[in-house]
């Protein structure tokens, strides 16, 4: 009775039996969930030390959401949008603006600050002029920090047409244009990952929306964040064997398996559909899977993307980066209108 009624609430997910028209196959993923969820519940100190390993939330937000292996921005489904939307297209919905805020050319052509150091380097290098807060709205600060983190991927300055072509024309690569313009979209926000968290606890001191993008791009710099699209490139490089440098206590393969997505991630799916890879690559990625024992997740899909568009050496993680700074700023605007201090208390280890 008690799994019915879990059922009955969309707490459990439900599927005919293939063989056996009497029976049903219950989600495994979605029980353990629930059995964990109720541990936790039964001892609130518990509840409070895994809230920030993939635990119960710790904010609220109405940016983006992810529910029953979807990702929803603002309720709209993010593959969907993908279909025919533009990164800018994105920010206005997640910035809840009136009007593509990327339609004036106030502040442009963008200059490049720094052609030297990582995709990460040069967007902090360009970002640091921004630092001082101004007097100037929420959404002409962030279509500046759009266009810093676009110039320090390309390397020249970032006009005012769409950032996916002017990624595809810096690179030589016109023809990627469209897939560029979905891989941008997808992975413009996913809820409260760990960049978006740091992004949120510097807004919430008050600190300006480029510092607040800062402190996104050092988290997003990690291994187990950003990082992981360069490790992909690098699995996918090597047949699927590579035994990319990482460190010893990060289990799995770089490119496979989310948490939030048990039955496989939805970003890669419709980004792999989009953009096939070659039947070598496809088995690449097939026997990295079978290695990992998961479905590919976004990074693997960037990865992909970059080996089979021809795409030059850290262009995946740099669409991951641009895209993404859409929503680190939607975040920090949206930190920022609640006027709380992000300030968790810590345990302190008992001694015997």
């Amino acid at each position: 009775a008690s799994l019915y009624a879990y059922v009955s609430r969309g707490a459990v997910r439900v599927v005919a039996h293939p063989t056996d028209p009497r029976a049903r196959l219950y989600a495994a993923a979605d029980i353990e969930d629930l059995i964990a969820r109720k541990a936790r519940g039964r001892r609130p100190a518990l509840a409070a030390a895994t809230a920030l390993d993939w635990g119960l939330p710790v904010l609220t937000t109405a940016i983006s959401r992810i529910a029953e292996g979807h990702l929803l921005y603002r309720d709209v489904d993010a593959v969907e949008l993908s279909g025919h939307a533009s990164l800018e297209d994105i920010a206005s919905l997640l910035w809840q603006c009136a009007r593509n805020p990327f339609a004036s050319r106030a502040g442009l052509p963008v200059r490049v600050v720094s052609s030297t150091g990582s995709p990460v380097e040069r967007a902090v290098a360009s970002l640091i002029p921004l630092l001082p807060r101004d007097n100037a709205e929420d959404t002409v600060q962030a279509t500046a920090i759009v266009r810093r983190v676009v110039a320090s991927a390309i390397g020249k300055p970032a006009g005012d047409h769409a950032i996916h072509a002017q990624l595809a024309a810096a690179w030589d690569r016109h023809d990627a244009a469209d897939t560029i313009r979905r891989a941008l979209v997808l992975a413009a926000d996913h809820e409260l990952n760990a960049s978006t968290f740091a992004a949120r606890v510097a807004a919430s001191t008050g600190a300006s929306l480029a510092a607040s993008v800062i402190a996104a791009l050092a988290a997003f710099s990690g291994i187990r964040h950003g990082g992981a699209t360069q490790a992909a490139v690098a699995v996918l490089r090597a047949g699927g064997r590579a035994a990319v440098k990482r460190p010893a206590n990060l289990p799995g393969v770089p490119g496979f398996g989310h948490p939030l997505y048990p039955d496989g991630d939805p970003r890669a799916c419709a980004l792999l559909a989009a953009c096939p890879p070659s039947a070598a690559l496809r088995a690449t990625i097939d026997r990295a899977a079978s290695r990992a024992g998961a479905e590919p997740n976004l990074d693997c899909a960037l990865a992909s993307v970059q080996l089979t568009c021809g795409l030059p050496e850290d262009a995946a993680f740099s669409i991951f980066m641009i895209g993404r700074t859409v929503g680190w700023l939607a975040h920090a605007i949206e930190q920022q209108a609640g006027g709380k201090l992000i300030r968790p208390r810590a345990t302190y280890p008992q001694r015997h």
